[in-house]
């Protein structure tokens, strides 16, 4: 069947660059979503129709019913044509590369320890108010294969296998699973992962990045990620009956990274700090790329999206495994900035290393704007948080420098993804939207710690939001701060990669 083909040519992209669930998915739940999903599309019928030529400047859209009056003054001509077929351009991942995060890699050691890995990678489509969220997962790779009677009984359970998710177009998912991870592989130092679900006939699977004709050639279903690249292909497999599916998906864009996580003539940081290089405080989170901007397609529920210069976003998260309750928030799409904004803010209850039933709050906000990092973290400032079960994130935060507010909310229903546990392997864990209403602010902060002049004031209704873990009976209202001893540590400044670096016998993988 011939896909719909829809594409909005974009010379430039100047808008800014992610409990019970089952039970909540109710058949109020899918008809509403339906009914959303169905006034989306008419409110877009008549774009679709007209279609797009002339180079557009895309500064933002703020909603799906105005996108048809979005016409900044730098279009030529209002007229419209059908454009021509987007075609990205692959380059090998070089070495060194700019804007490379620490813990960019594959942390796996080798060891038989309970571990997991996953990778999360974003593409919003201001245009369609549309995003596509891609992850990953791999579990207790010691284990190429379902444990037998006596490695259980020798290690204990385990859940082992590779997963590939994608929440697409209006929230609709598939999943790919196998027990199997023989076929996945990852870079010991950069994003770079892939894999194998089904070779096409005498191939053998890659086990390292091939250009685009290679795998091609040689994988029928699977995929591979780096920090330039991303192709694939997926088919549903038939596990998921609470949530609407497609049945396959396929997809190959590149990108250009503009931000990492730190400033643009900076080295870029380590997420949580450079304890991160220690299992000390488990899961670990790395944000990749807060922002870059992804050229390419995606074939999806019969409809072919094509982009140019789509905002887009990577991050990944390693360890023994999730945390017992989180929520996040993620956007790359506003109006109201001059230039590009990223914003990541996330929290979460993680246990403490150790033999007590010892938990935190853990949480931050990162925004990037003008090439300048604005960073919220608990050693360097409070971050308070108020989360409802569903529907409101509200985070506010202050360093000695700078104050921010963040509230989201969303009317969707949402849908329910899975996460690697370690009560039931890849289960569903955590409700996301795409379709998140978000005011972000960014104030410099007085010497009185009041608020001074403002730098940010935008708003999104594209914005990634996400709880997970549990229990969620009661709206969560939390602090995150940390002790003094651990302030004066992570602000030491301490280049583990750097020192670790001249020894590579001694620089763990990941790093």
């Amino acid at each position: 069947m011939d896909t719909n083909v829809f594409s909005l040519r974009s010379s430039s992209v100047n808008s800014g660059l992610r409990s019970a669930f089952l039970d909540s998915v109710t058949t109020d739940r899918v008809g509403s979503k339906k009914l959303a999903q169905s006034s989306r599309r008419r409110s877009f019928g008549a774009l679709k129709q007209s279609r797009c030529g002339t180079s557009l400047r895309v500064f933002a859209v703020d909603s799906v019913s105005k996108a048809e009056s979005v016409v900044p003054s730098t279009v030529d001509s209002p007229e419209t044509r059908l454009a021509a077929p987007v075609s990205p351009v692959y380059v090998p991942t070089p070495p060194n590369r700019e804007l490379r995060t620490p813990h960019s890699g594959y942390h796996f050691d080798g060891s038989t320890r309970k571990f997991f890995e996953g990778w999360y990678f974003k593409v919003s489509i201001p245009e369609r108010r549309q995003s596509f969220c891609f992850m990953y997962s791999v579990e207790n790779p010691a284990f190429r294969k379902k444990l037998s009677g006596f490695e259980e009984a020798q290690y204990g359970p385990r859940f082992t296998g590779v997963g590939a998710q994608i929440l697409g177009a209006d929230d609709k998912y598939i999943c790919q699973y196998t027990e199997e991870s023989q076929n996945f592989w990852g870079s010991r130092h950069e994003l770079m992962l892939g894999n194998t679900f089904i070779a096409h006939k005498s191939m053998r699977p890659p086990n390292k990045e091939v250009p685009p004709e290679e795998f091609n050639r040689k994988v029928l279903e699977g995929f591979q990620v780096t920090p330039l690249w991303h192709q694939g292909f997926i088919r549903d497999d038939g596990r998921t009956d609470y949530v609407d599916i497609v049945k396959t998906a396929r997809w190959e864009y590149s990108t250009r990274p503009v931000y990492g996580w730190g400033n643009v003539s900076s080295k870029q940081k380590a997420t949580a700090g450079w304890l991160a290089a220690f299992p000390v405080f488990e899961p670990h989170w790395q944000i990749c790329m807060a922002g870059g901007l992804s050229t390419g397609w995606i074939e999806w529920d019969g409809e072919r999206f094509e982009f140019q210069n789509a905002p887009s976003y990577s991050e990944k998260n390693w360890g023994g495994g999730f945390p017992r309750k989180w929520f996040w928030v993620q956007c790359n799409v506003f109006k109201g900035a001059s230039g590009e904004v990223a914003l990541t803010a996330a929290g979460g209850l993680r246990q403490l290393s150790g033999l007590t039933e010892t938990f935190e709050n853990a949480a931050l906000i990162g925004i990037h704007y003008g090439g300048v990092f604005y960073e919220f973290v608990p050693w360097n400032g409070v971050i308070n948080f108020e989360i409802s079960p569903w529907g409101y994130w509200y985070m506010s935060a202050e360093n000695e420098t700078h104050k921010v507010e963040l509230v989201a909310t969303t009317e969707e229903a949402g849908t329910t993804l899975r996460a690697p546990t370690l009560e039931a392997g890849l289960a569903p864990a955590c409700k996301d939207t795409c379709f998140g209403d978000l005011r972000l602010q960014l104030w410099e902060r007085r010497y009185n710690g009041s608020k001074e002049k403002a730098i940010l004031d935008v708003t999104s209704n594209m914005a990634a939001l996400e709880v997970g873990g549990g229990p969620w009976f009661n709206p969560w209202k939390g602090k995150a701060t940390t002790p003094e001893i651990v302030n004066r540590a992570l602000n030491i400044p301490v280049d583990v990669e750097g020192v670790l670096g001249l020894v590579p016998l001694l620089k763990p993988p990941g790093l």
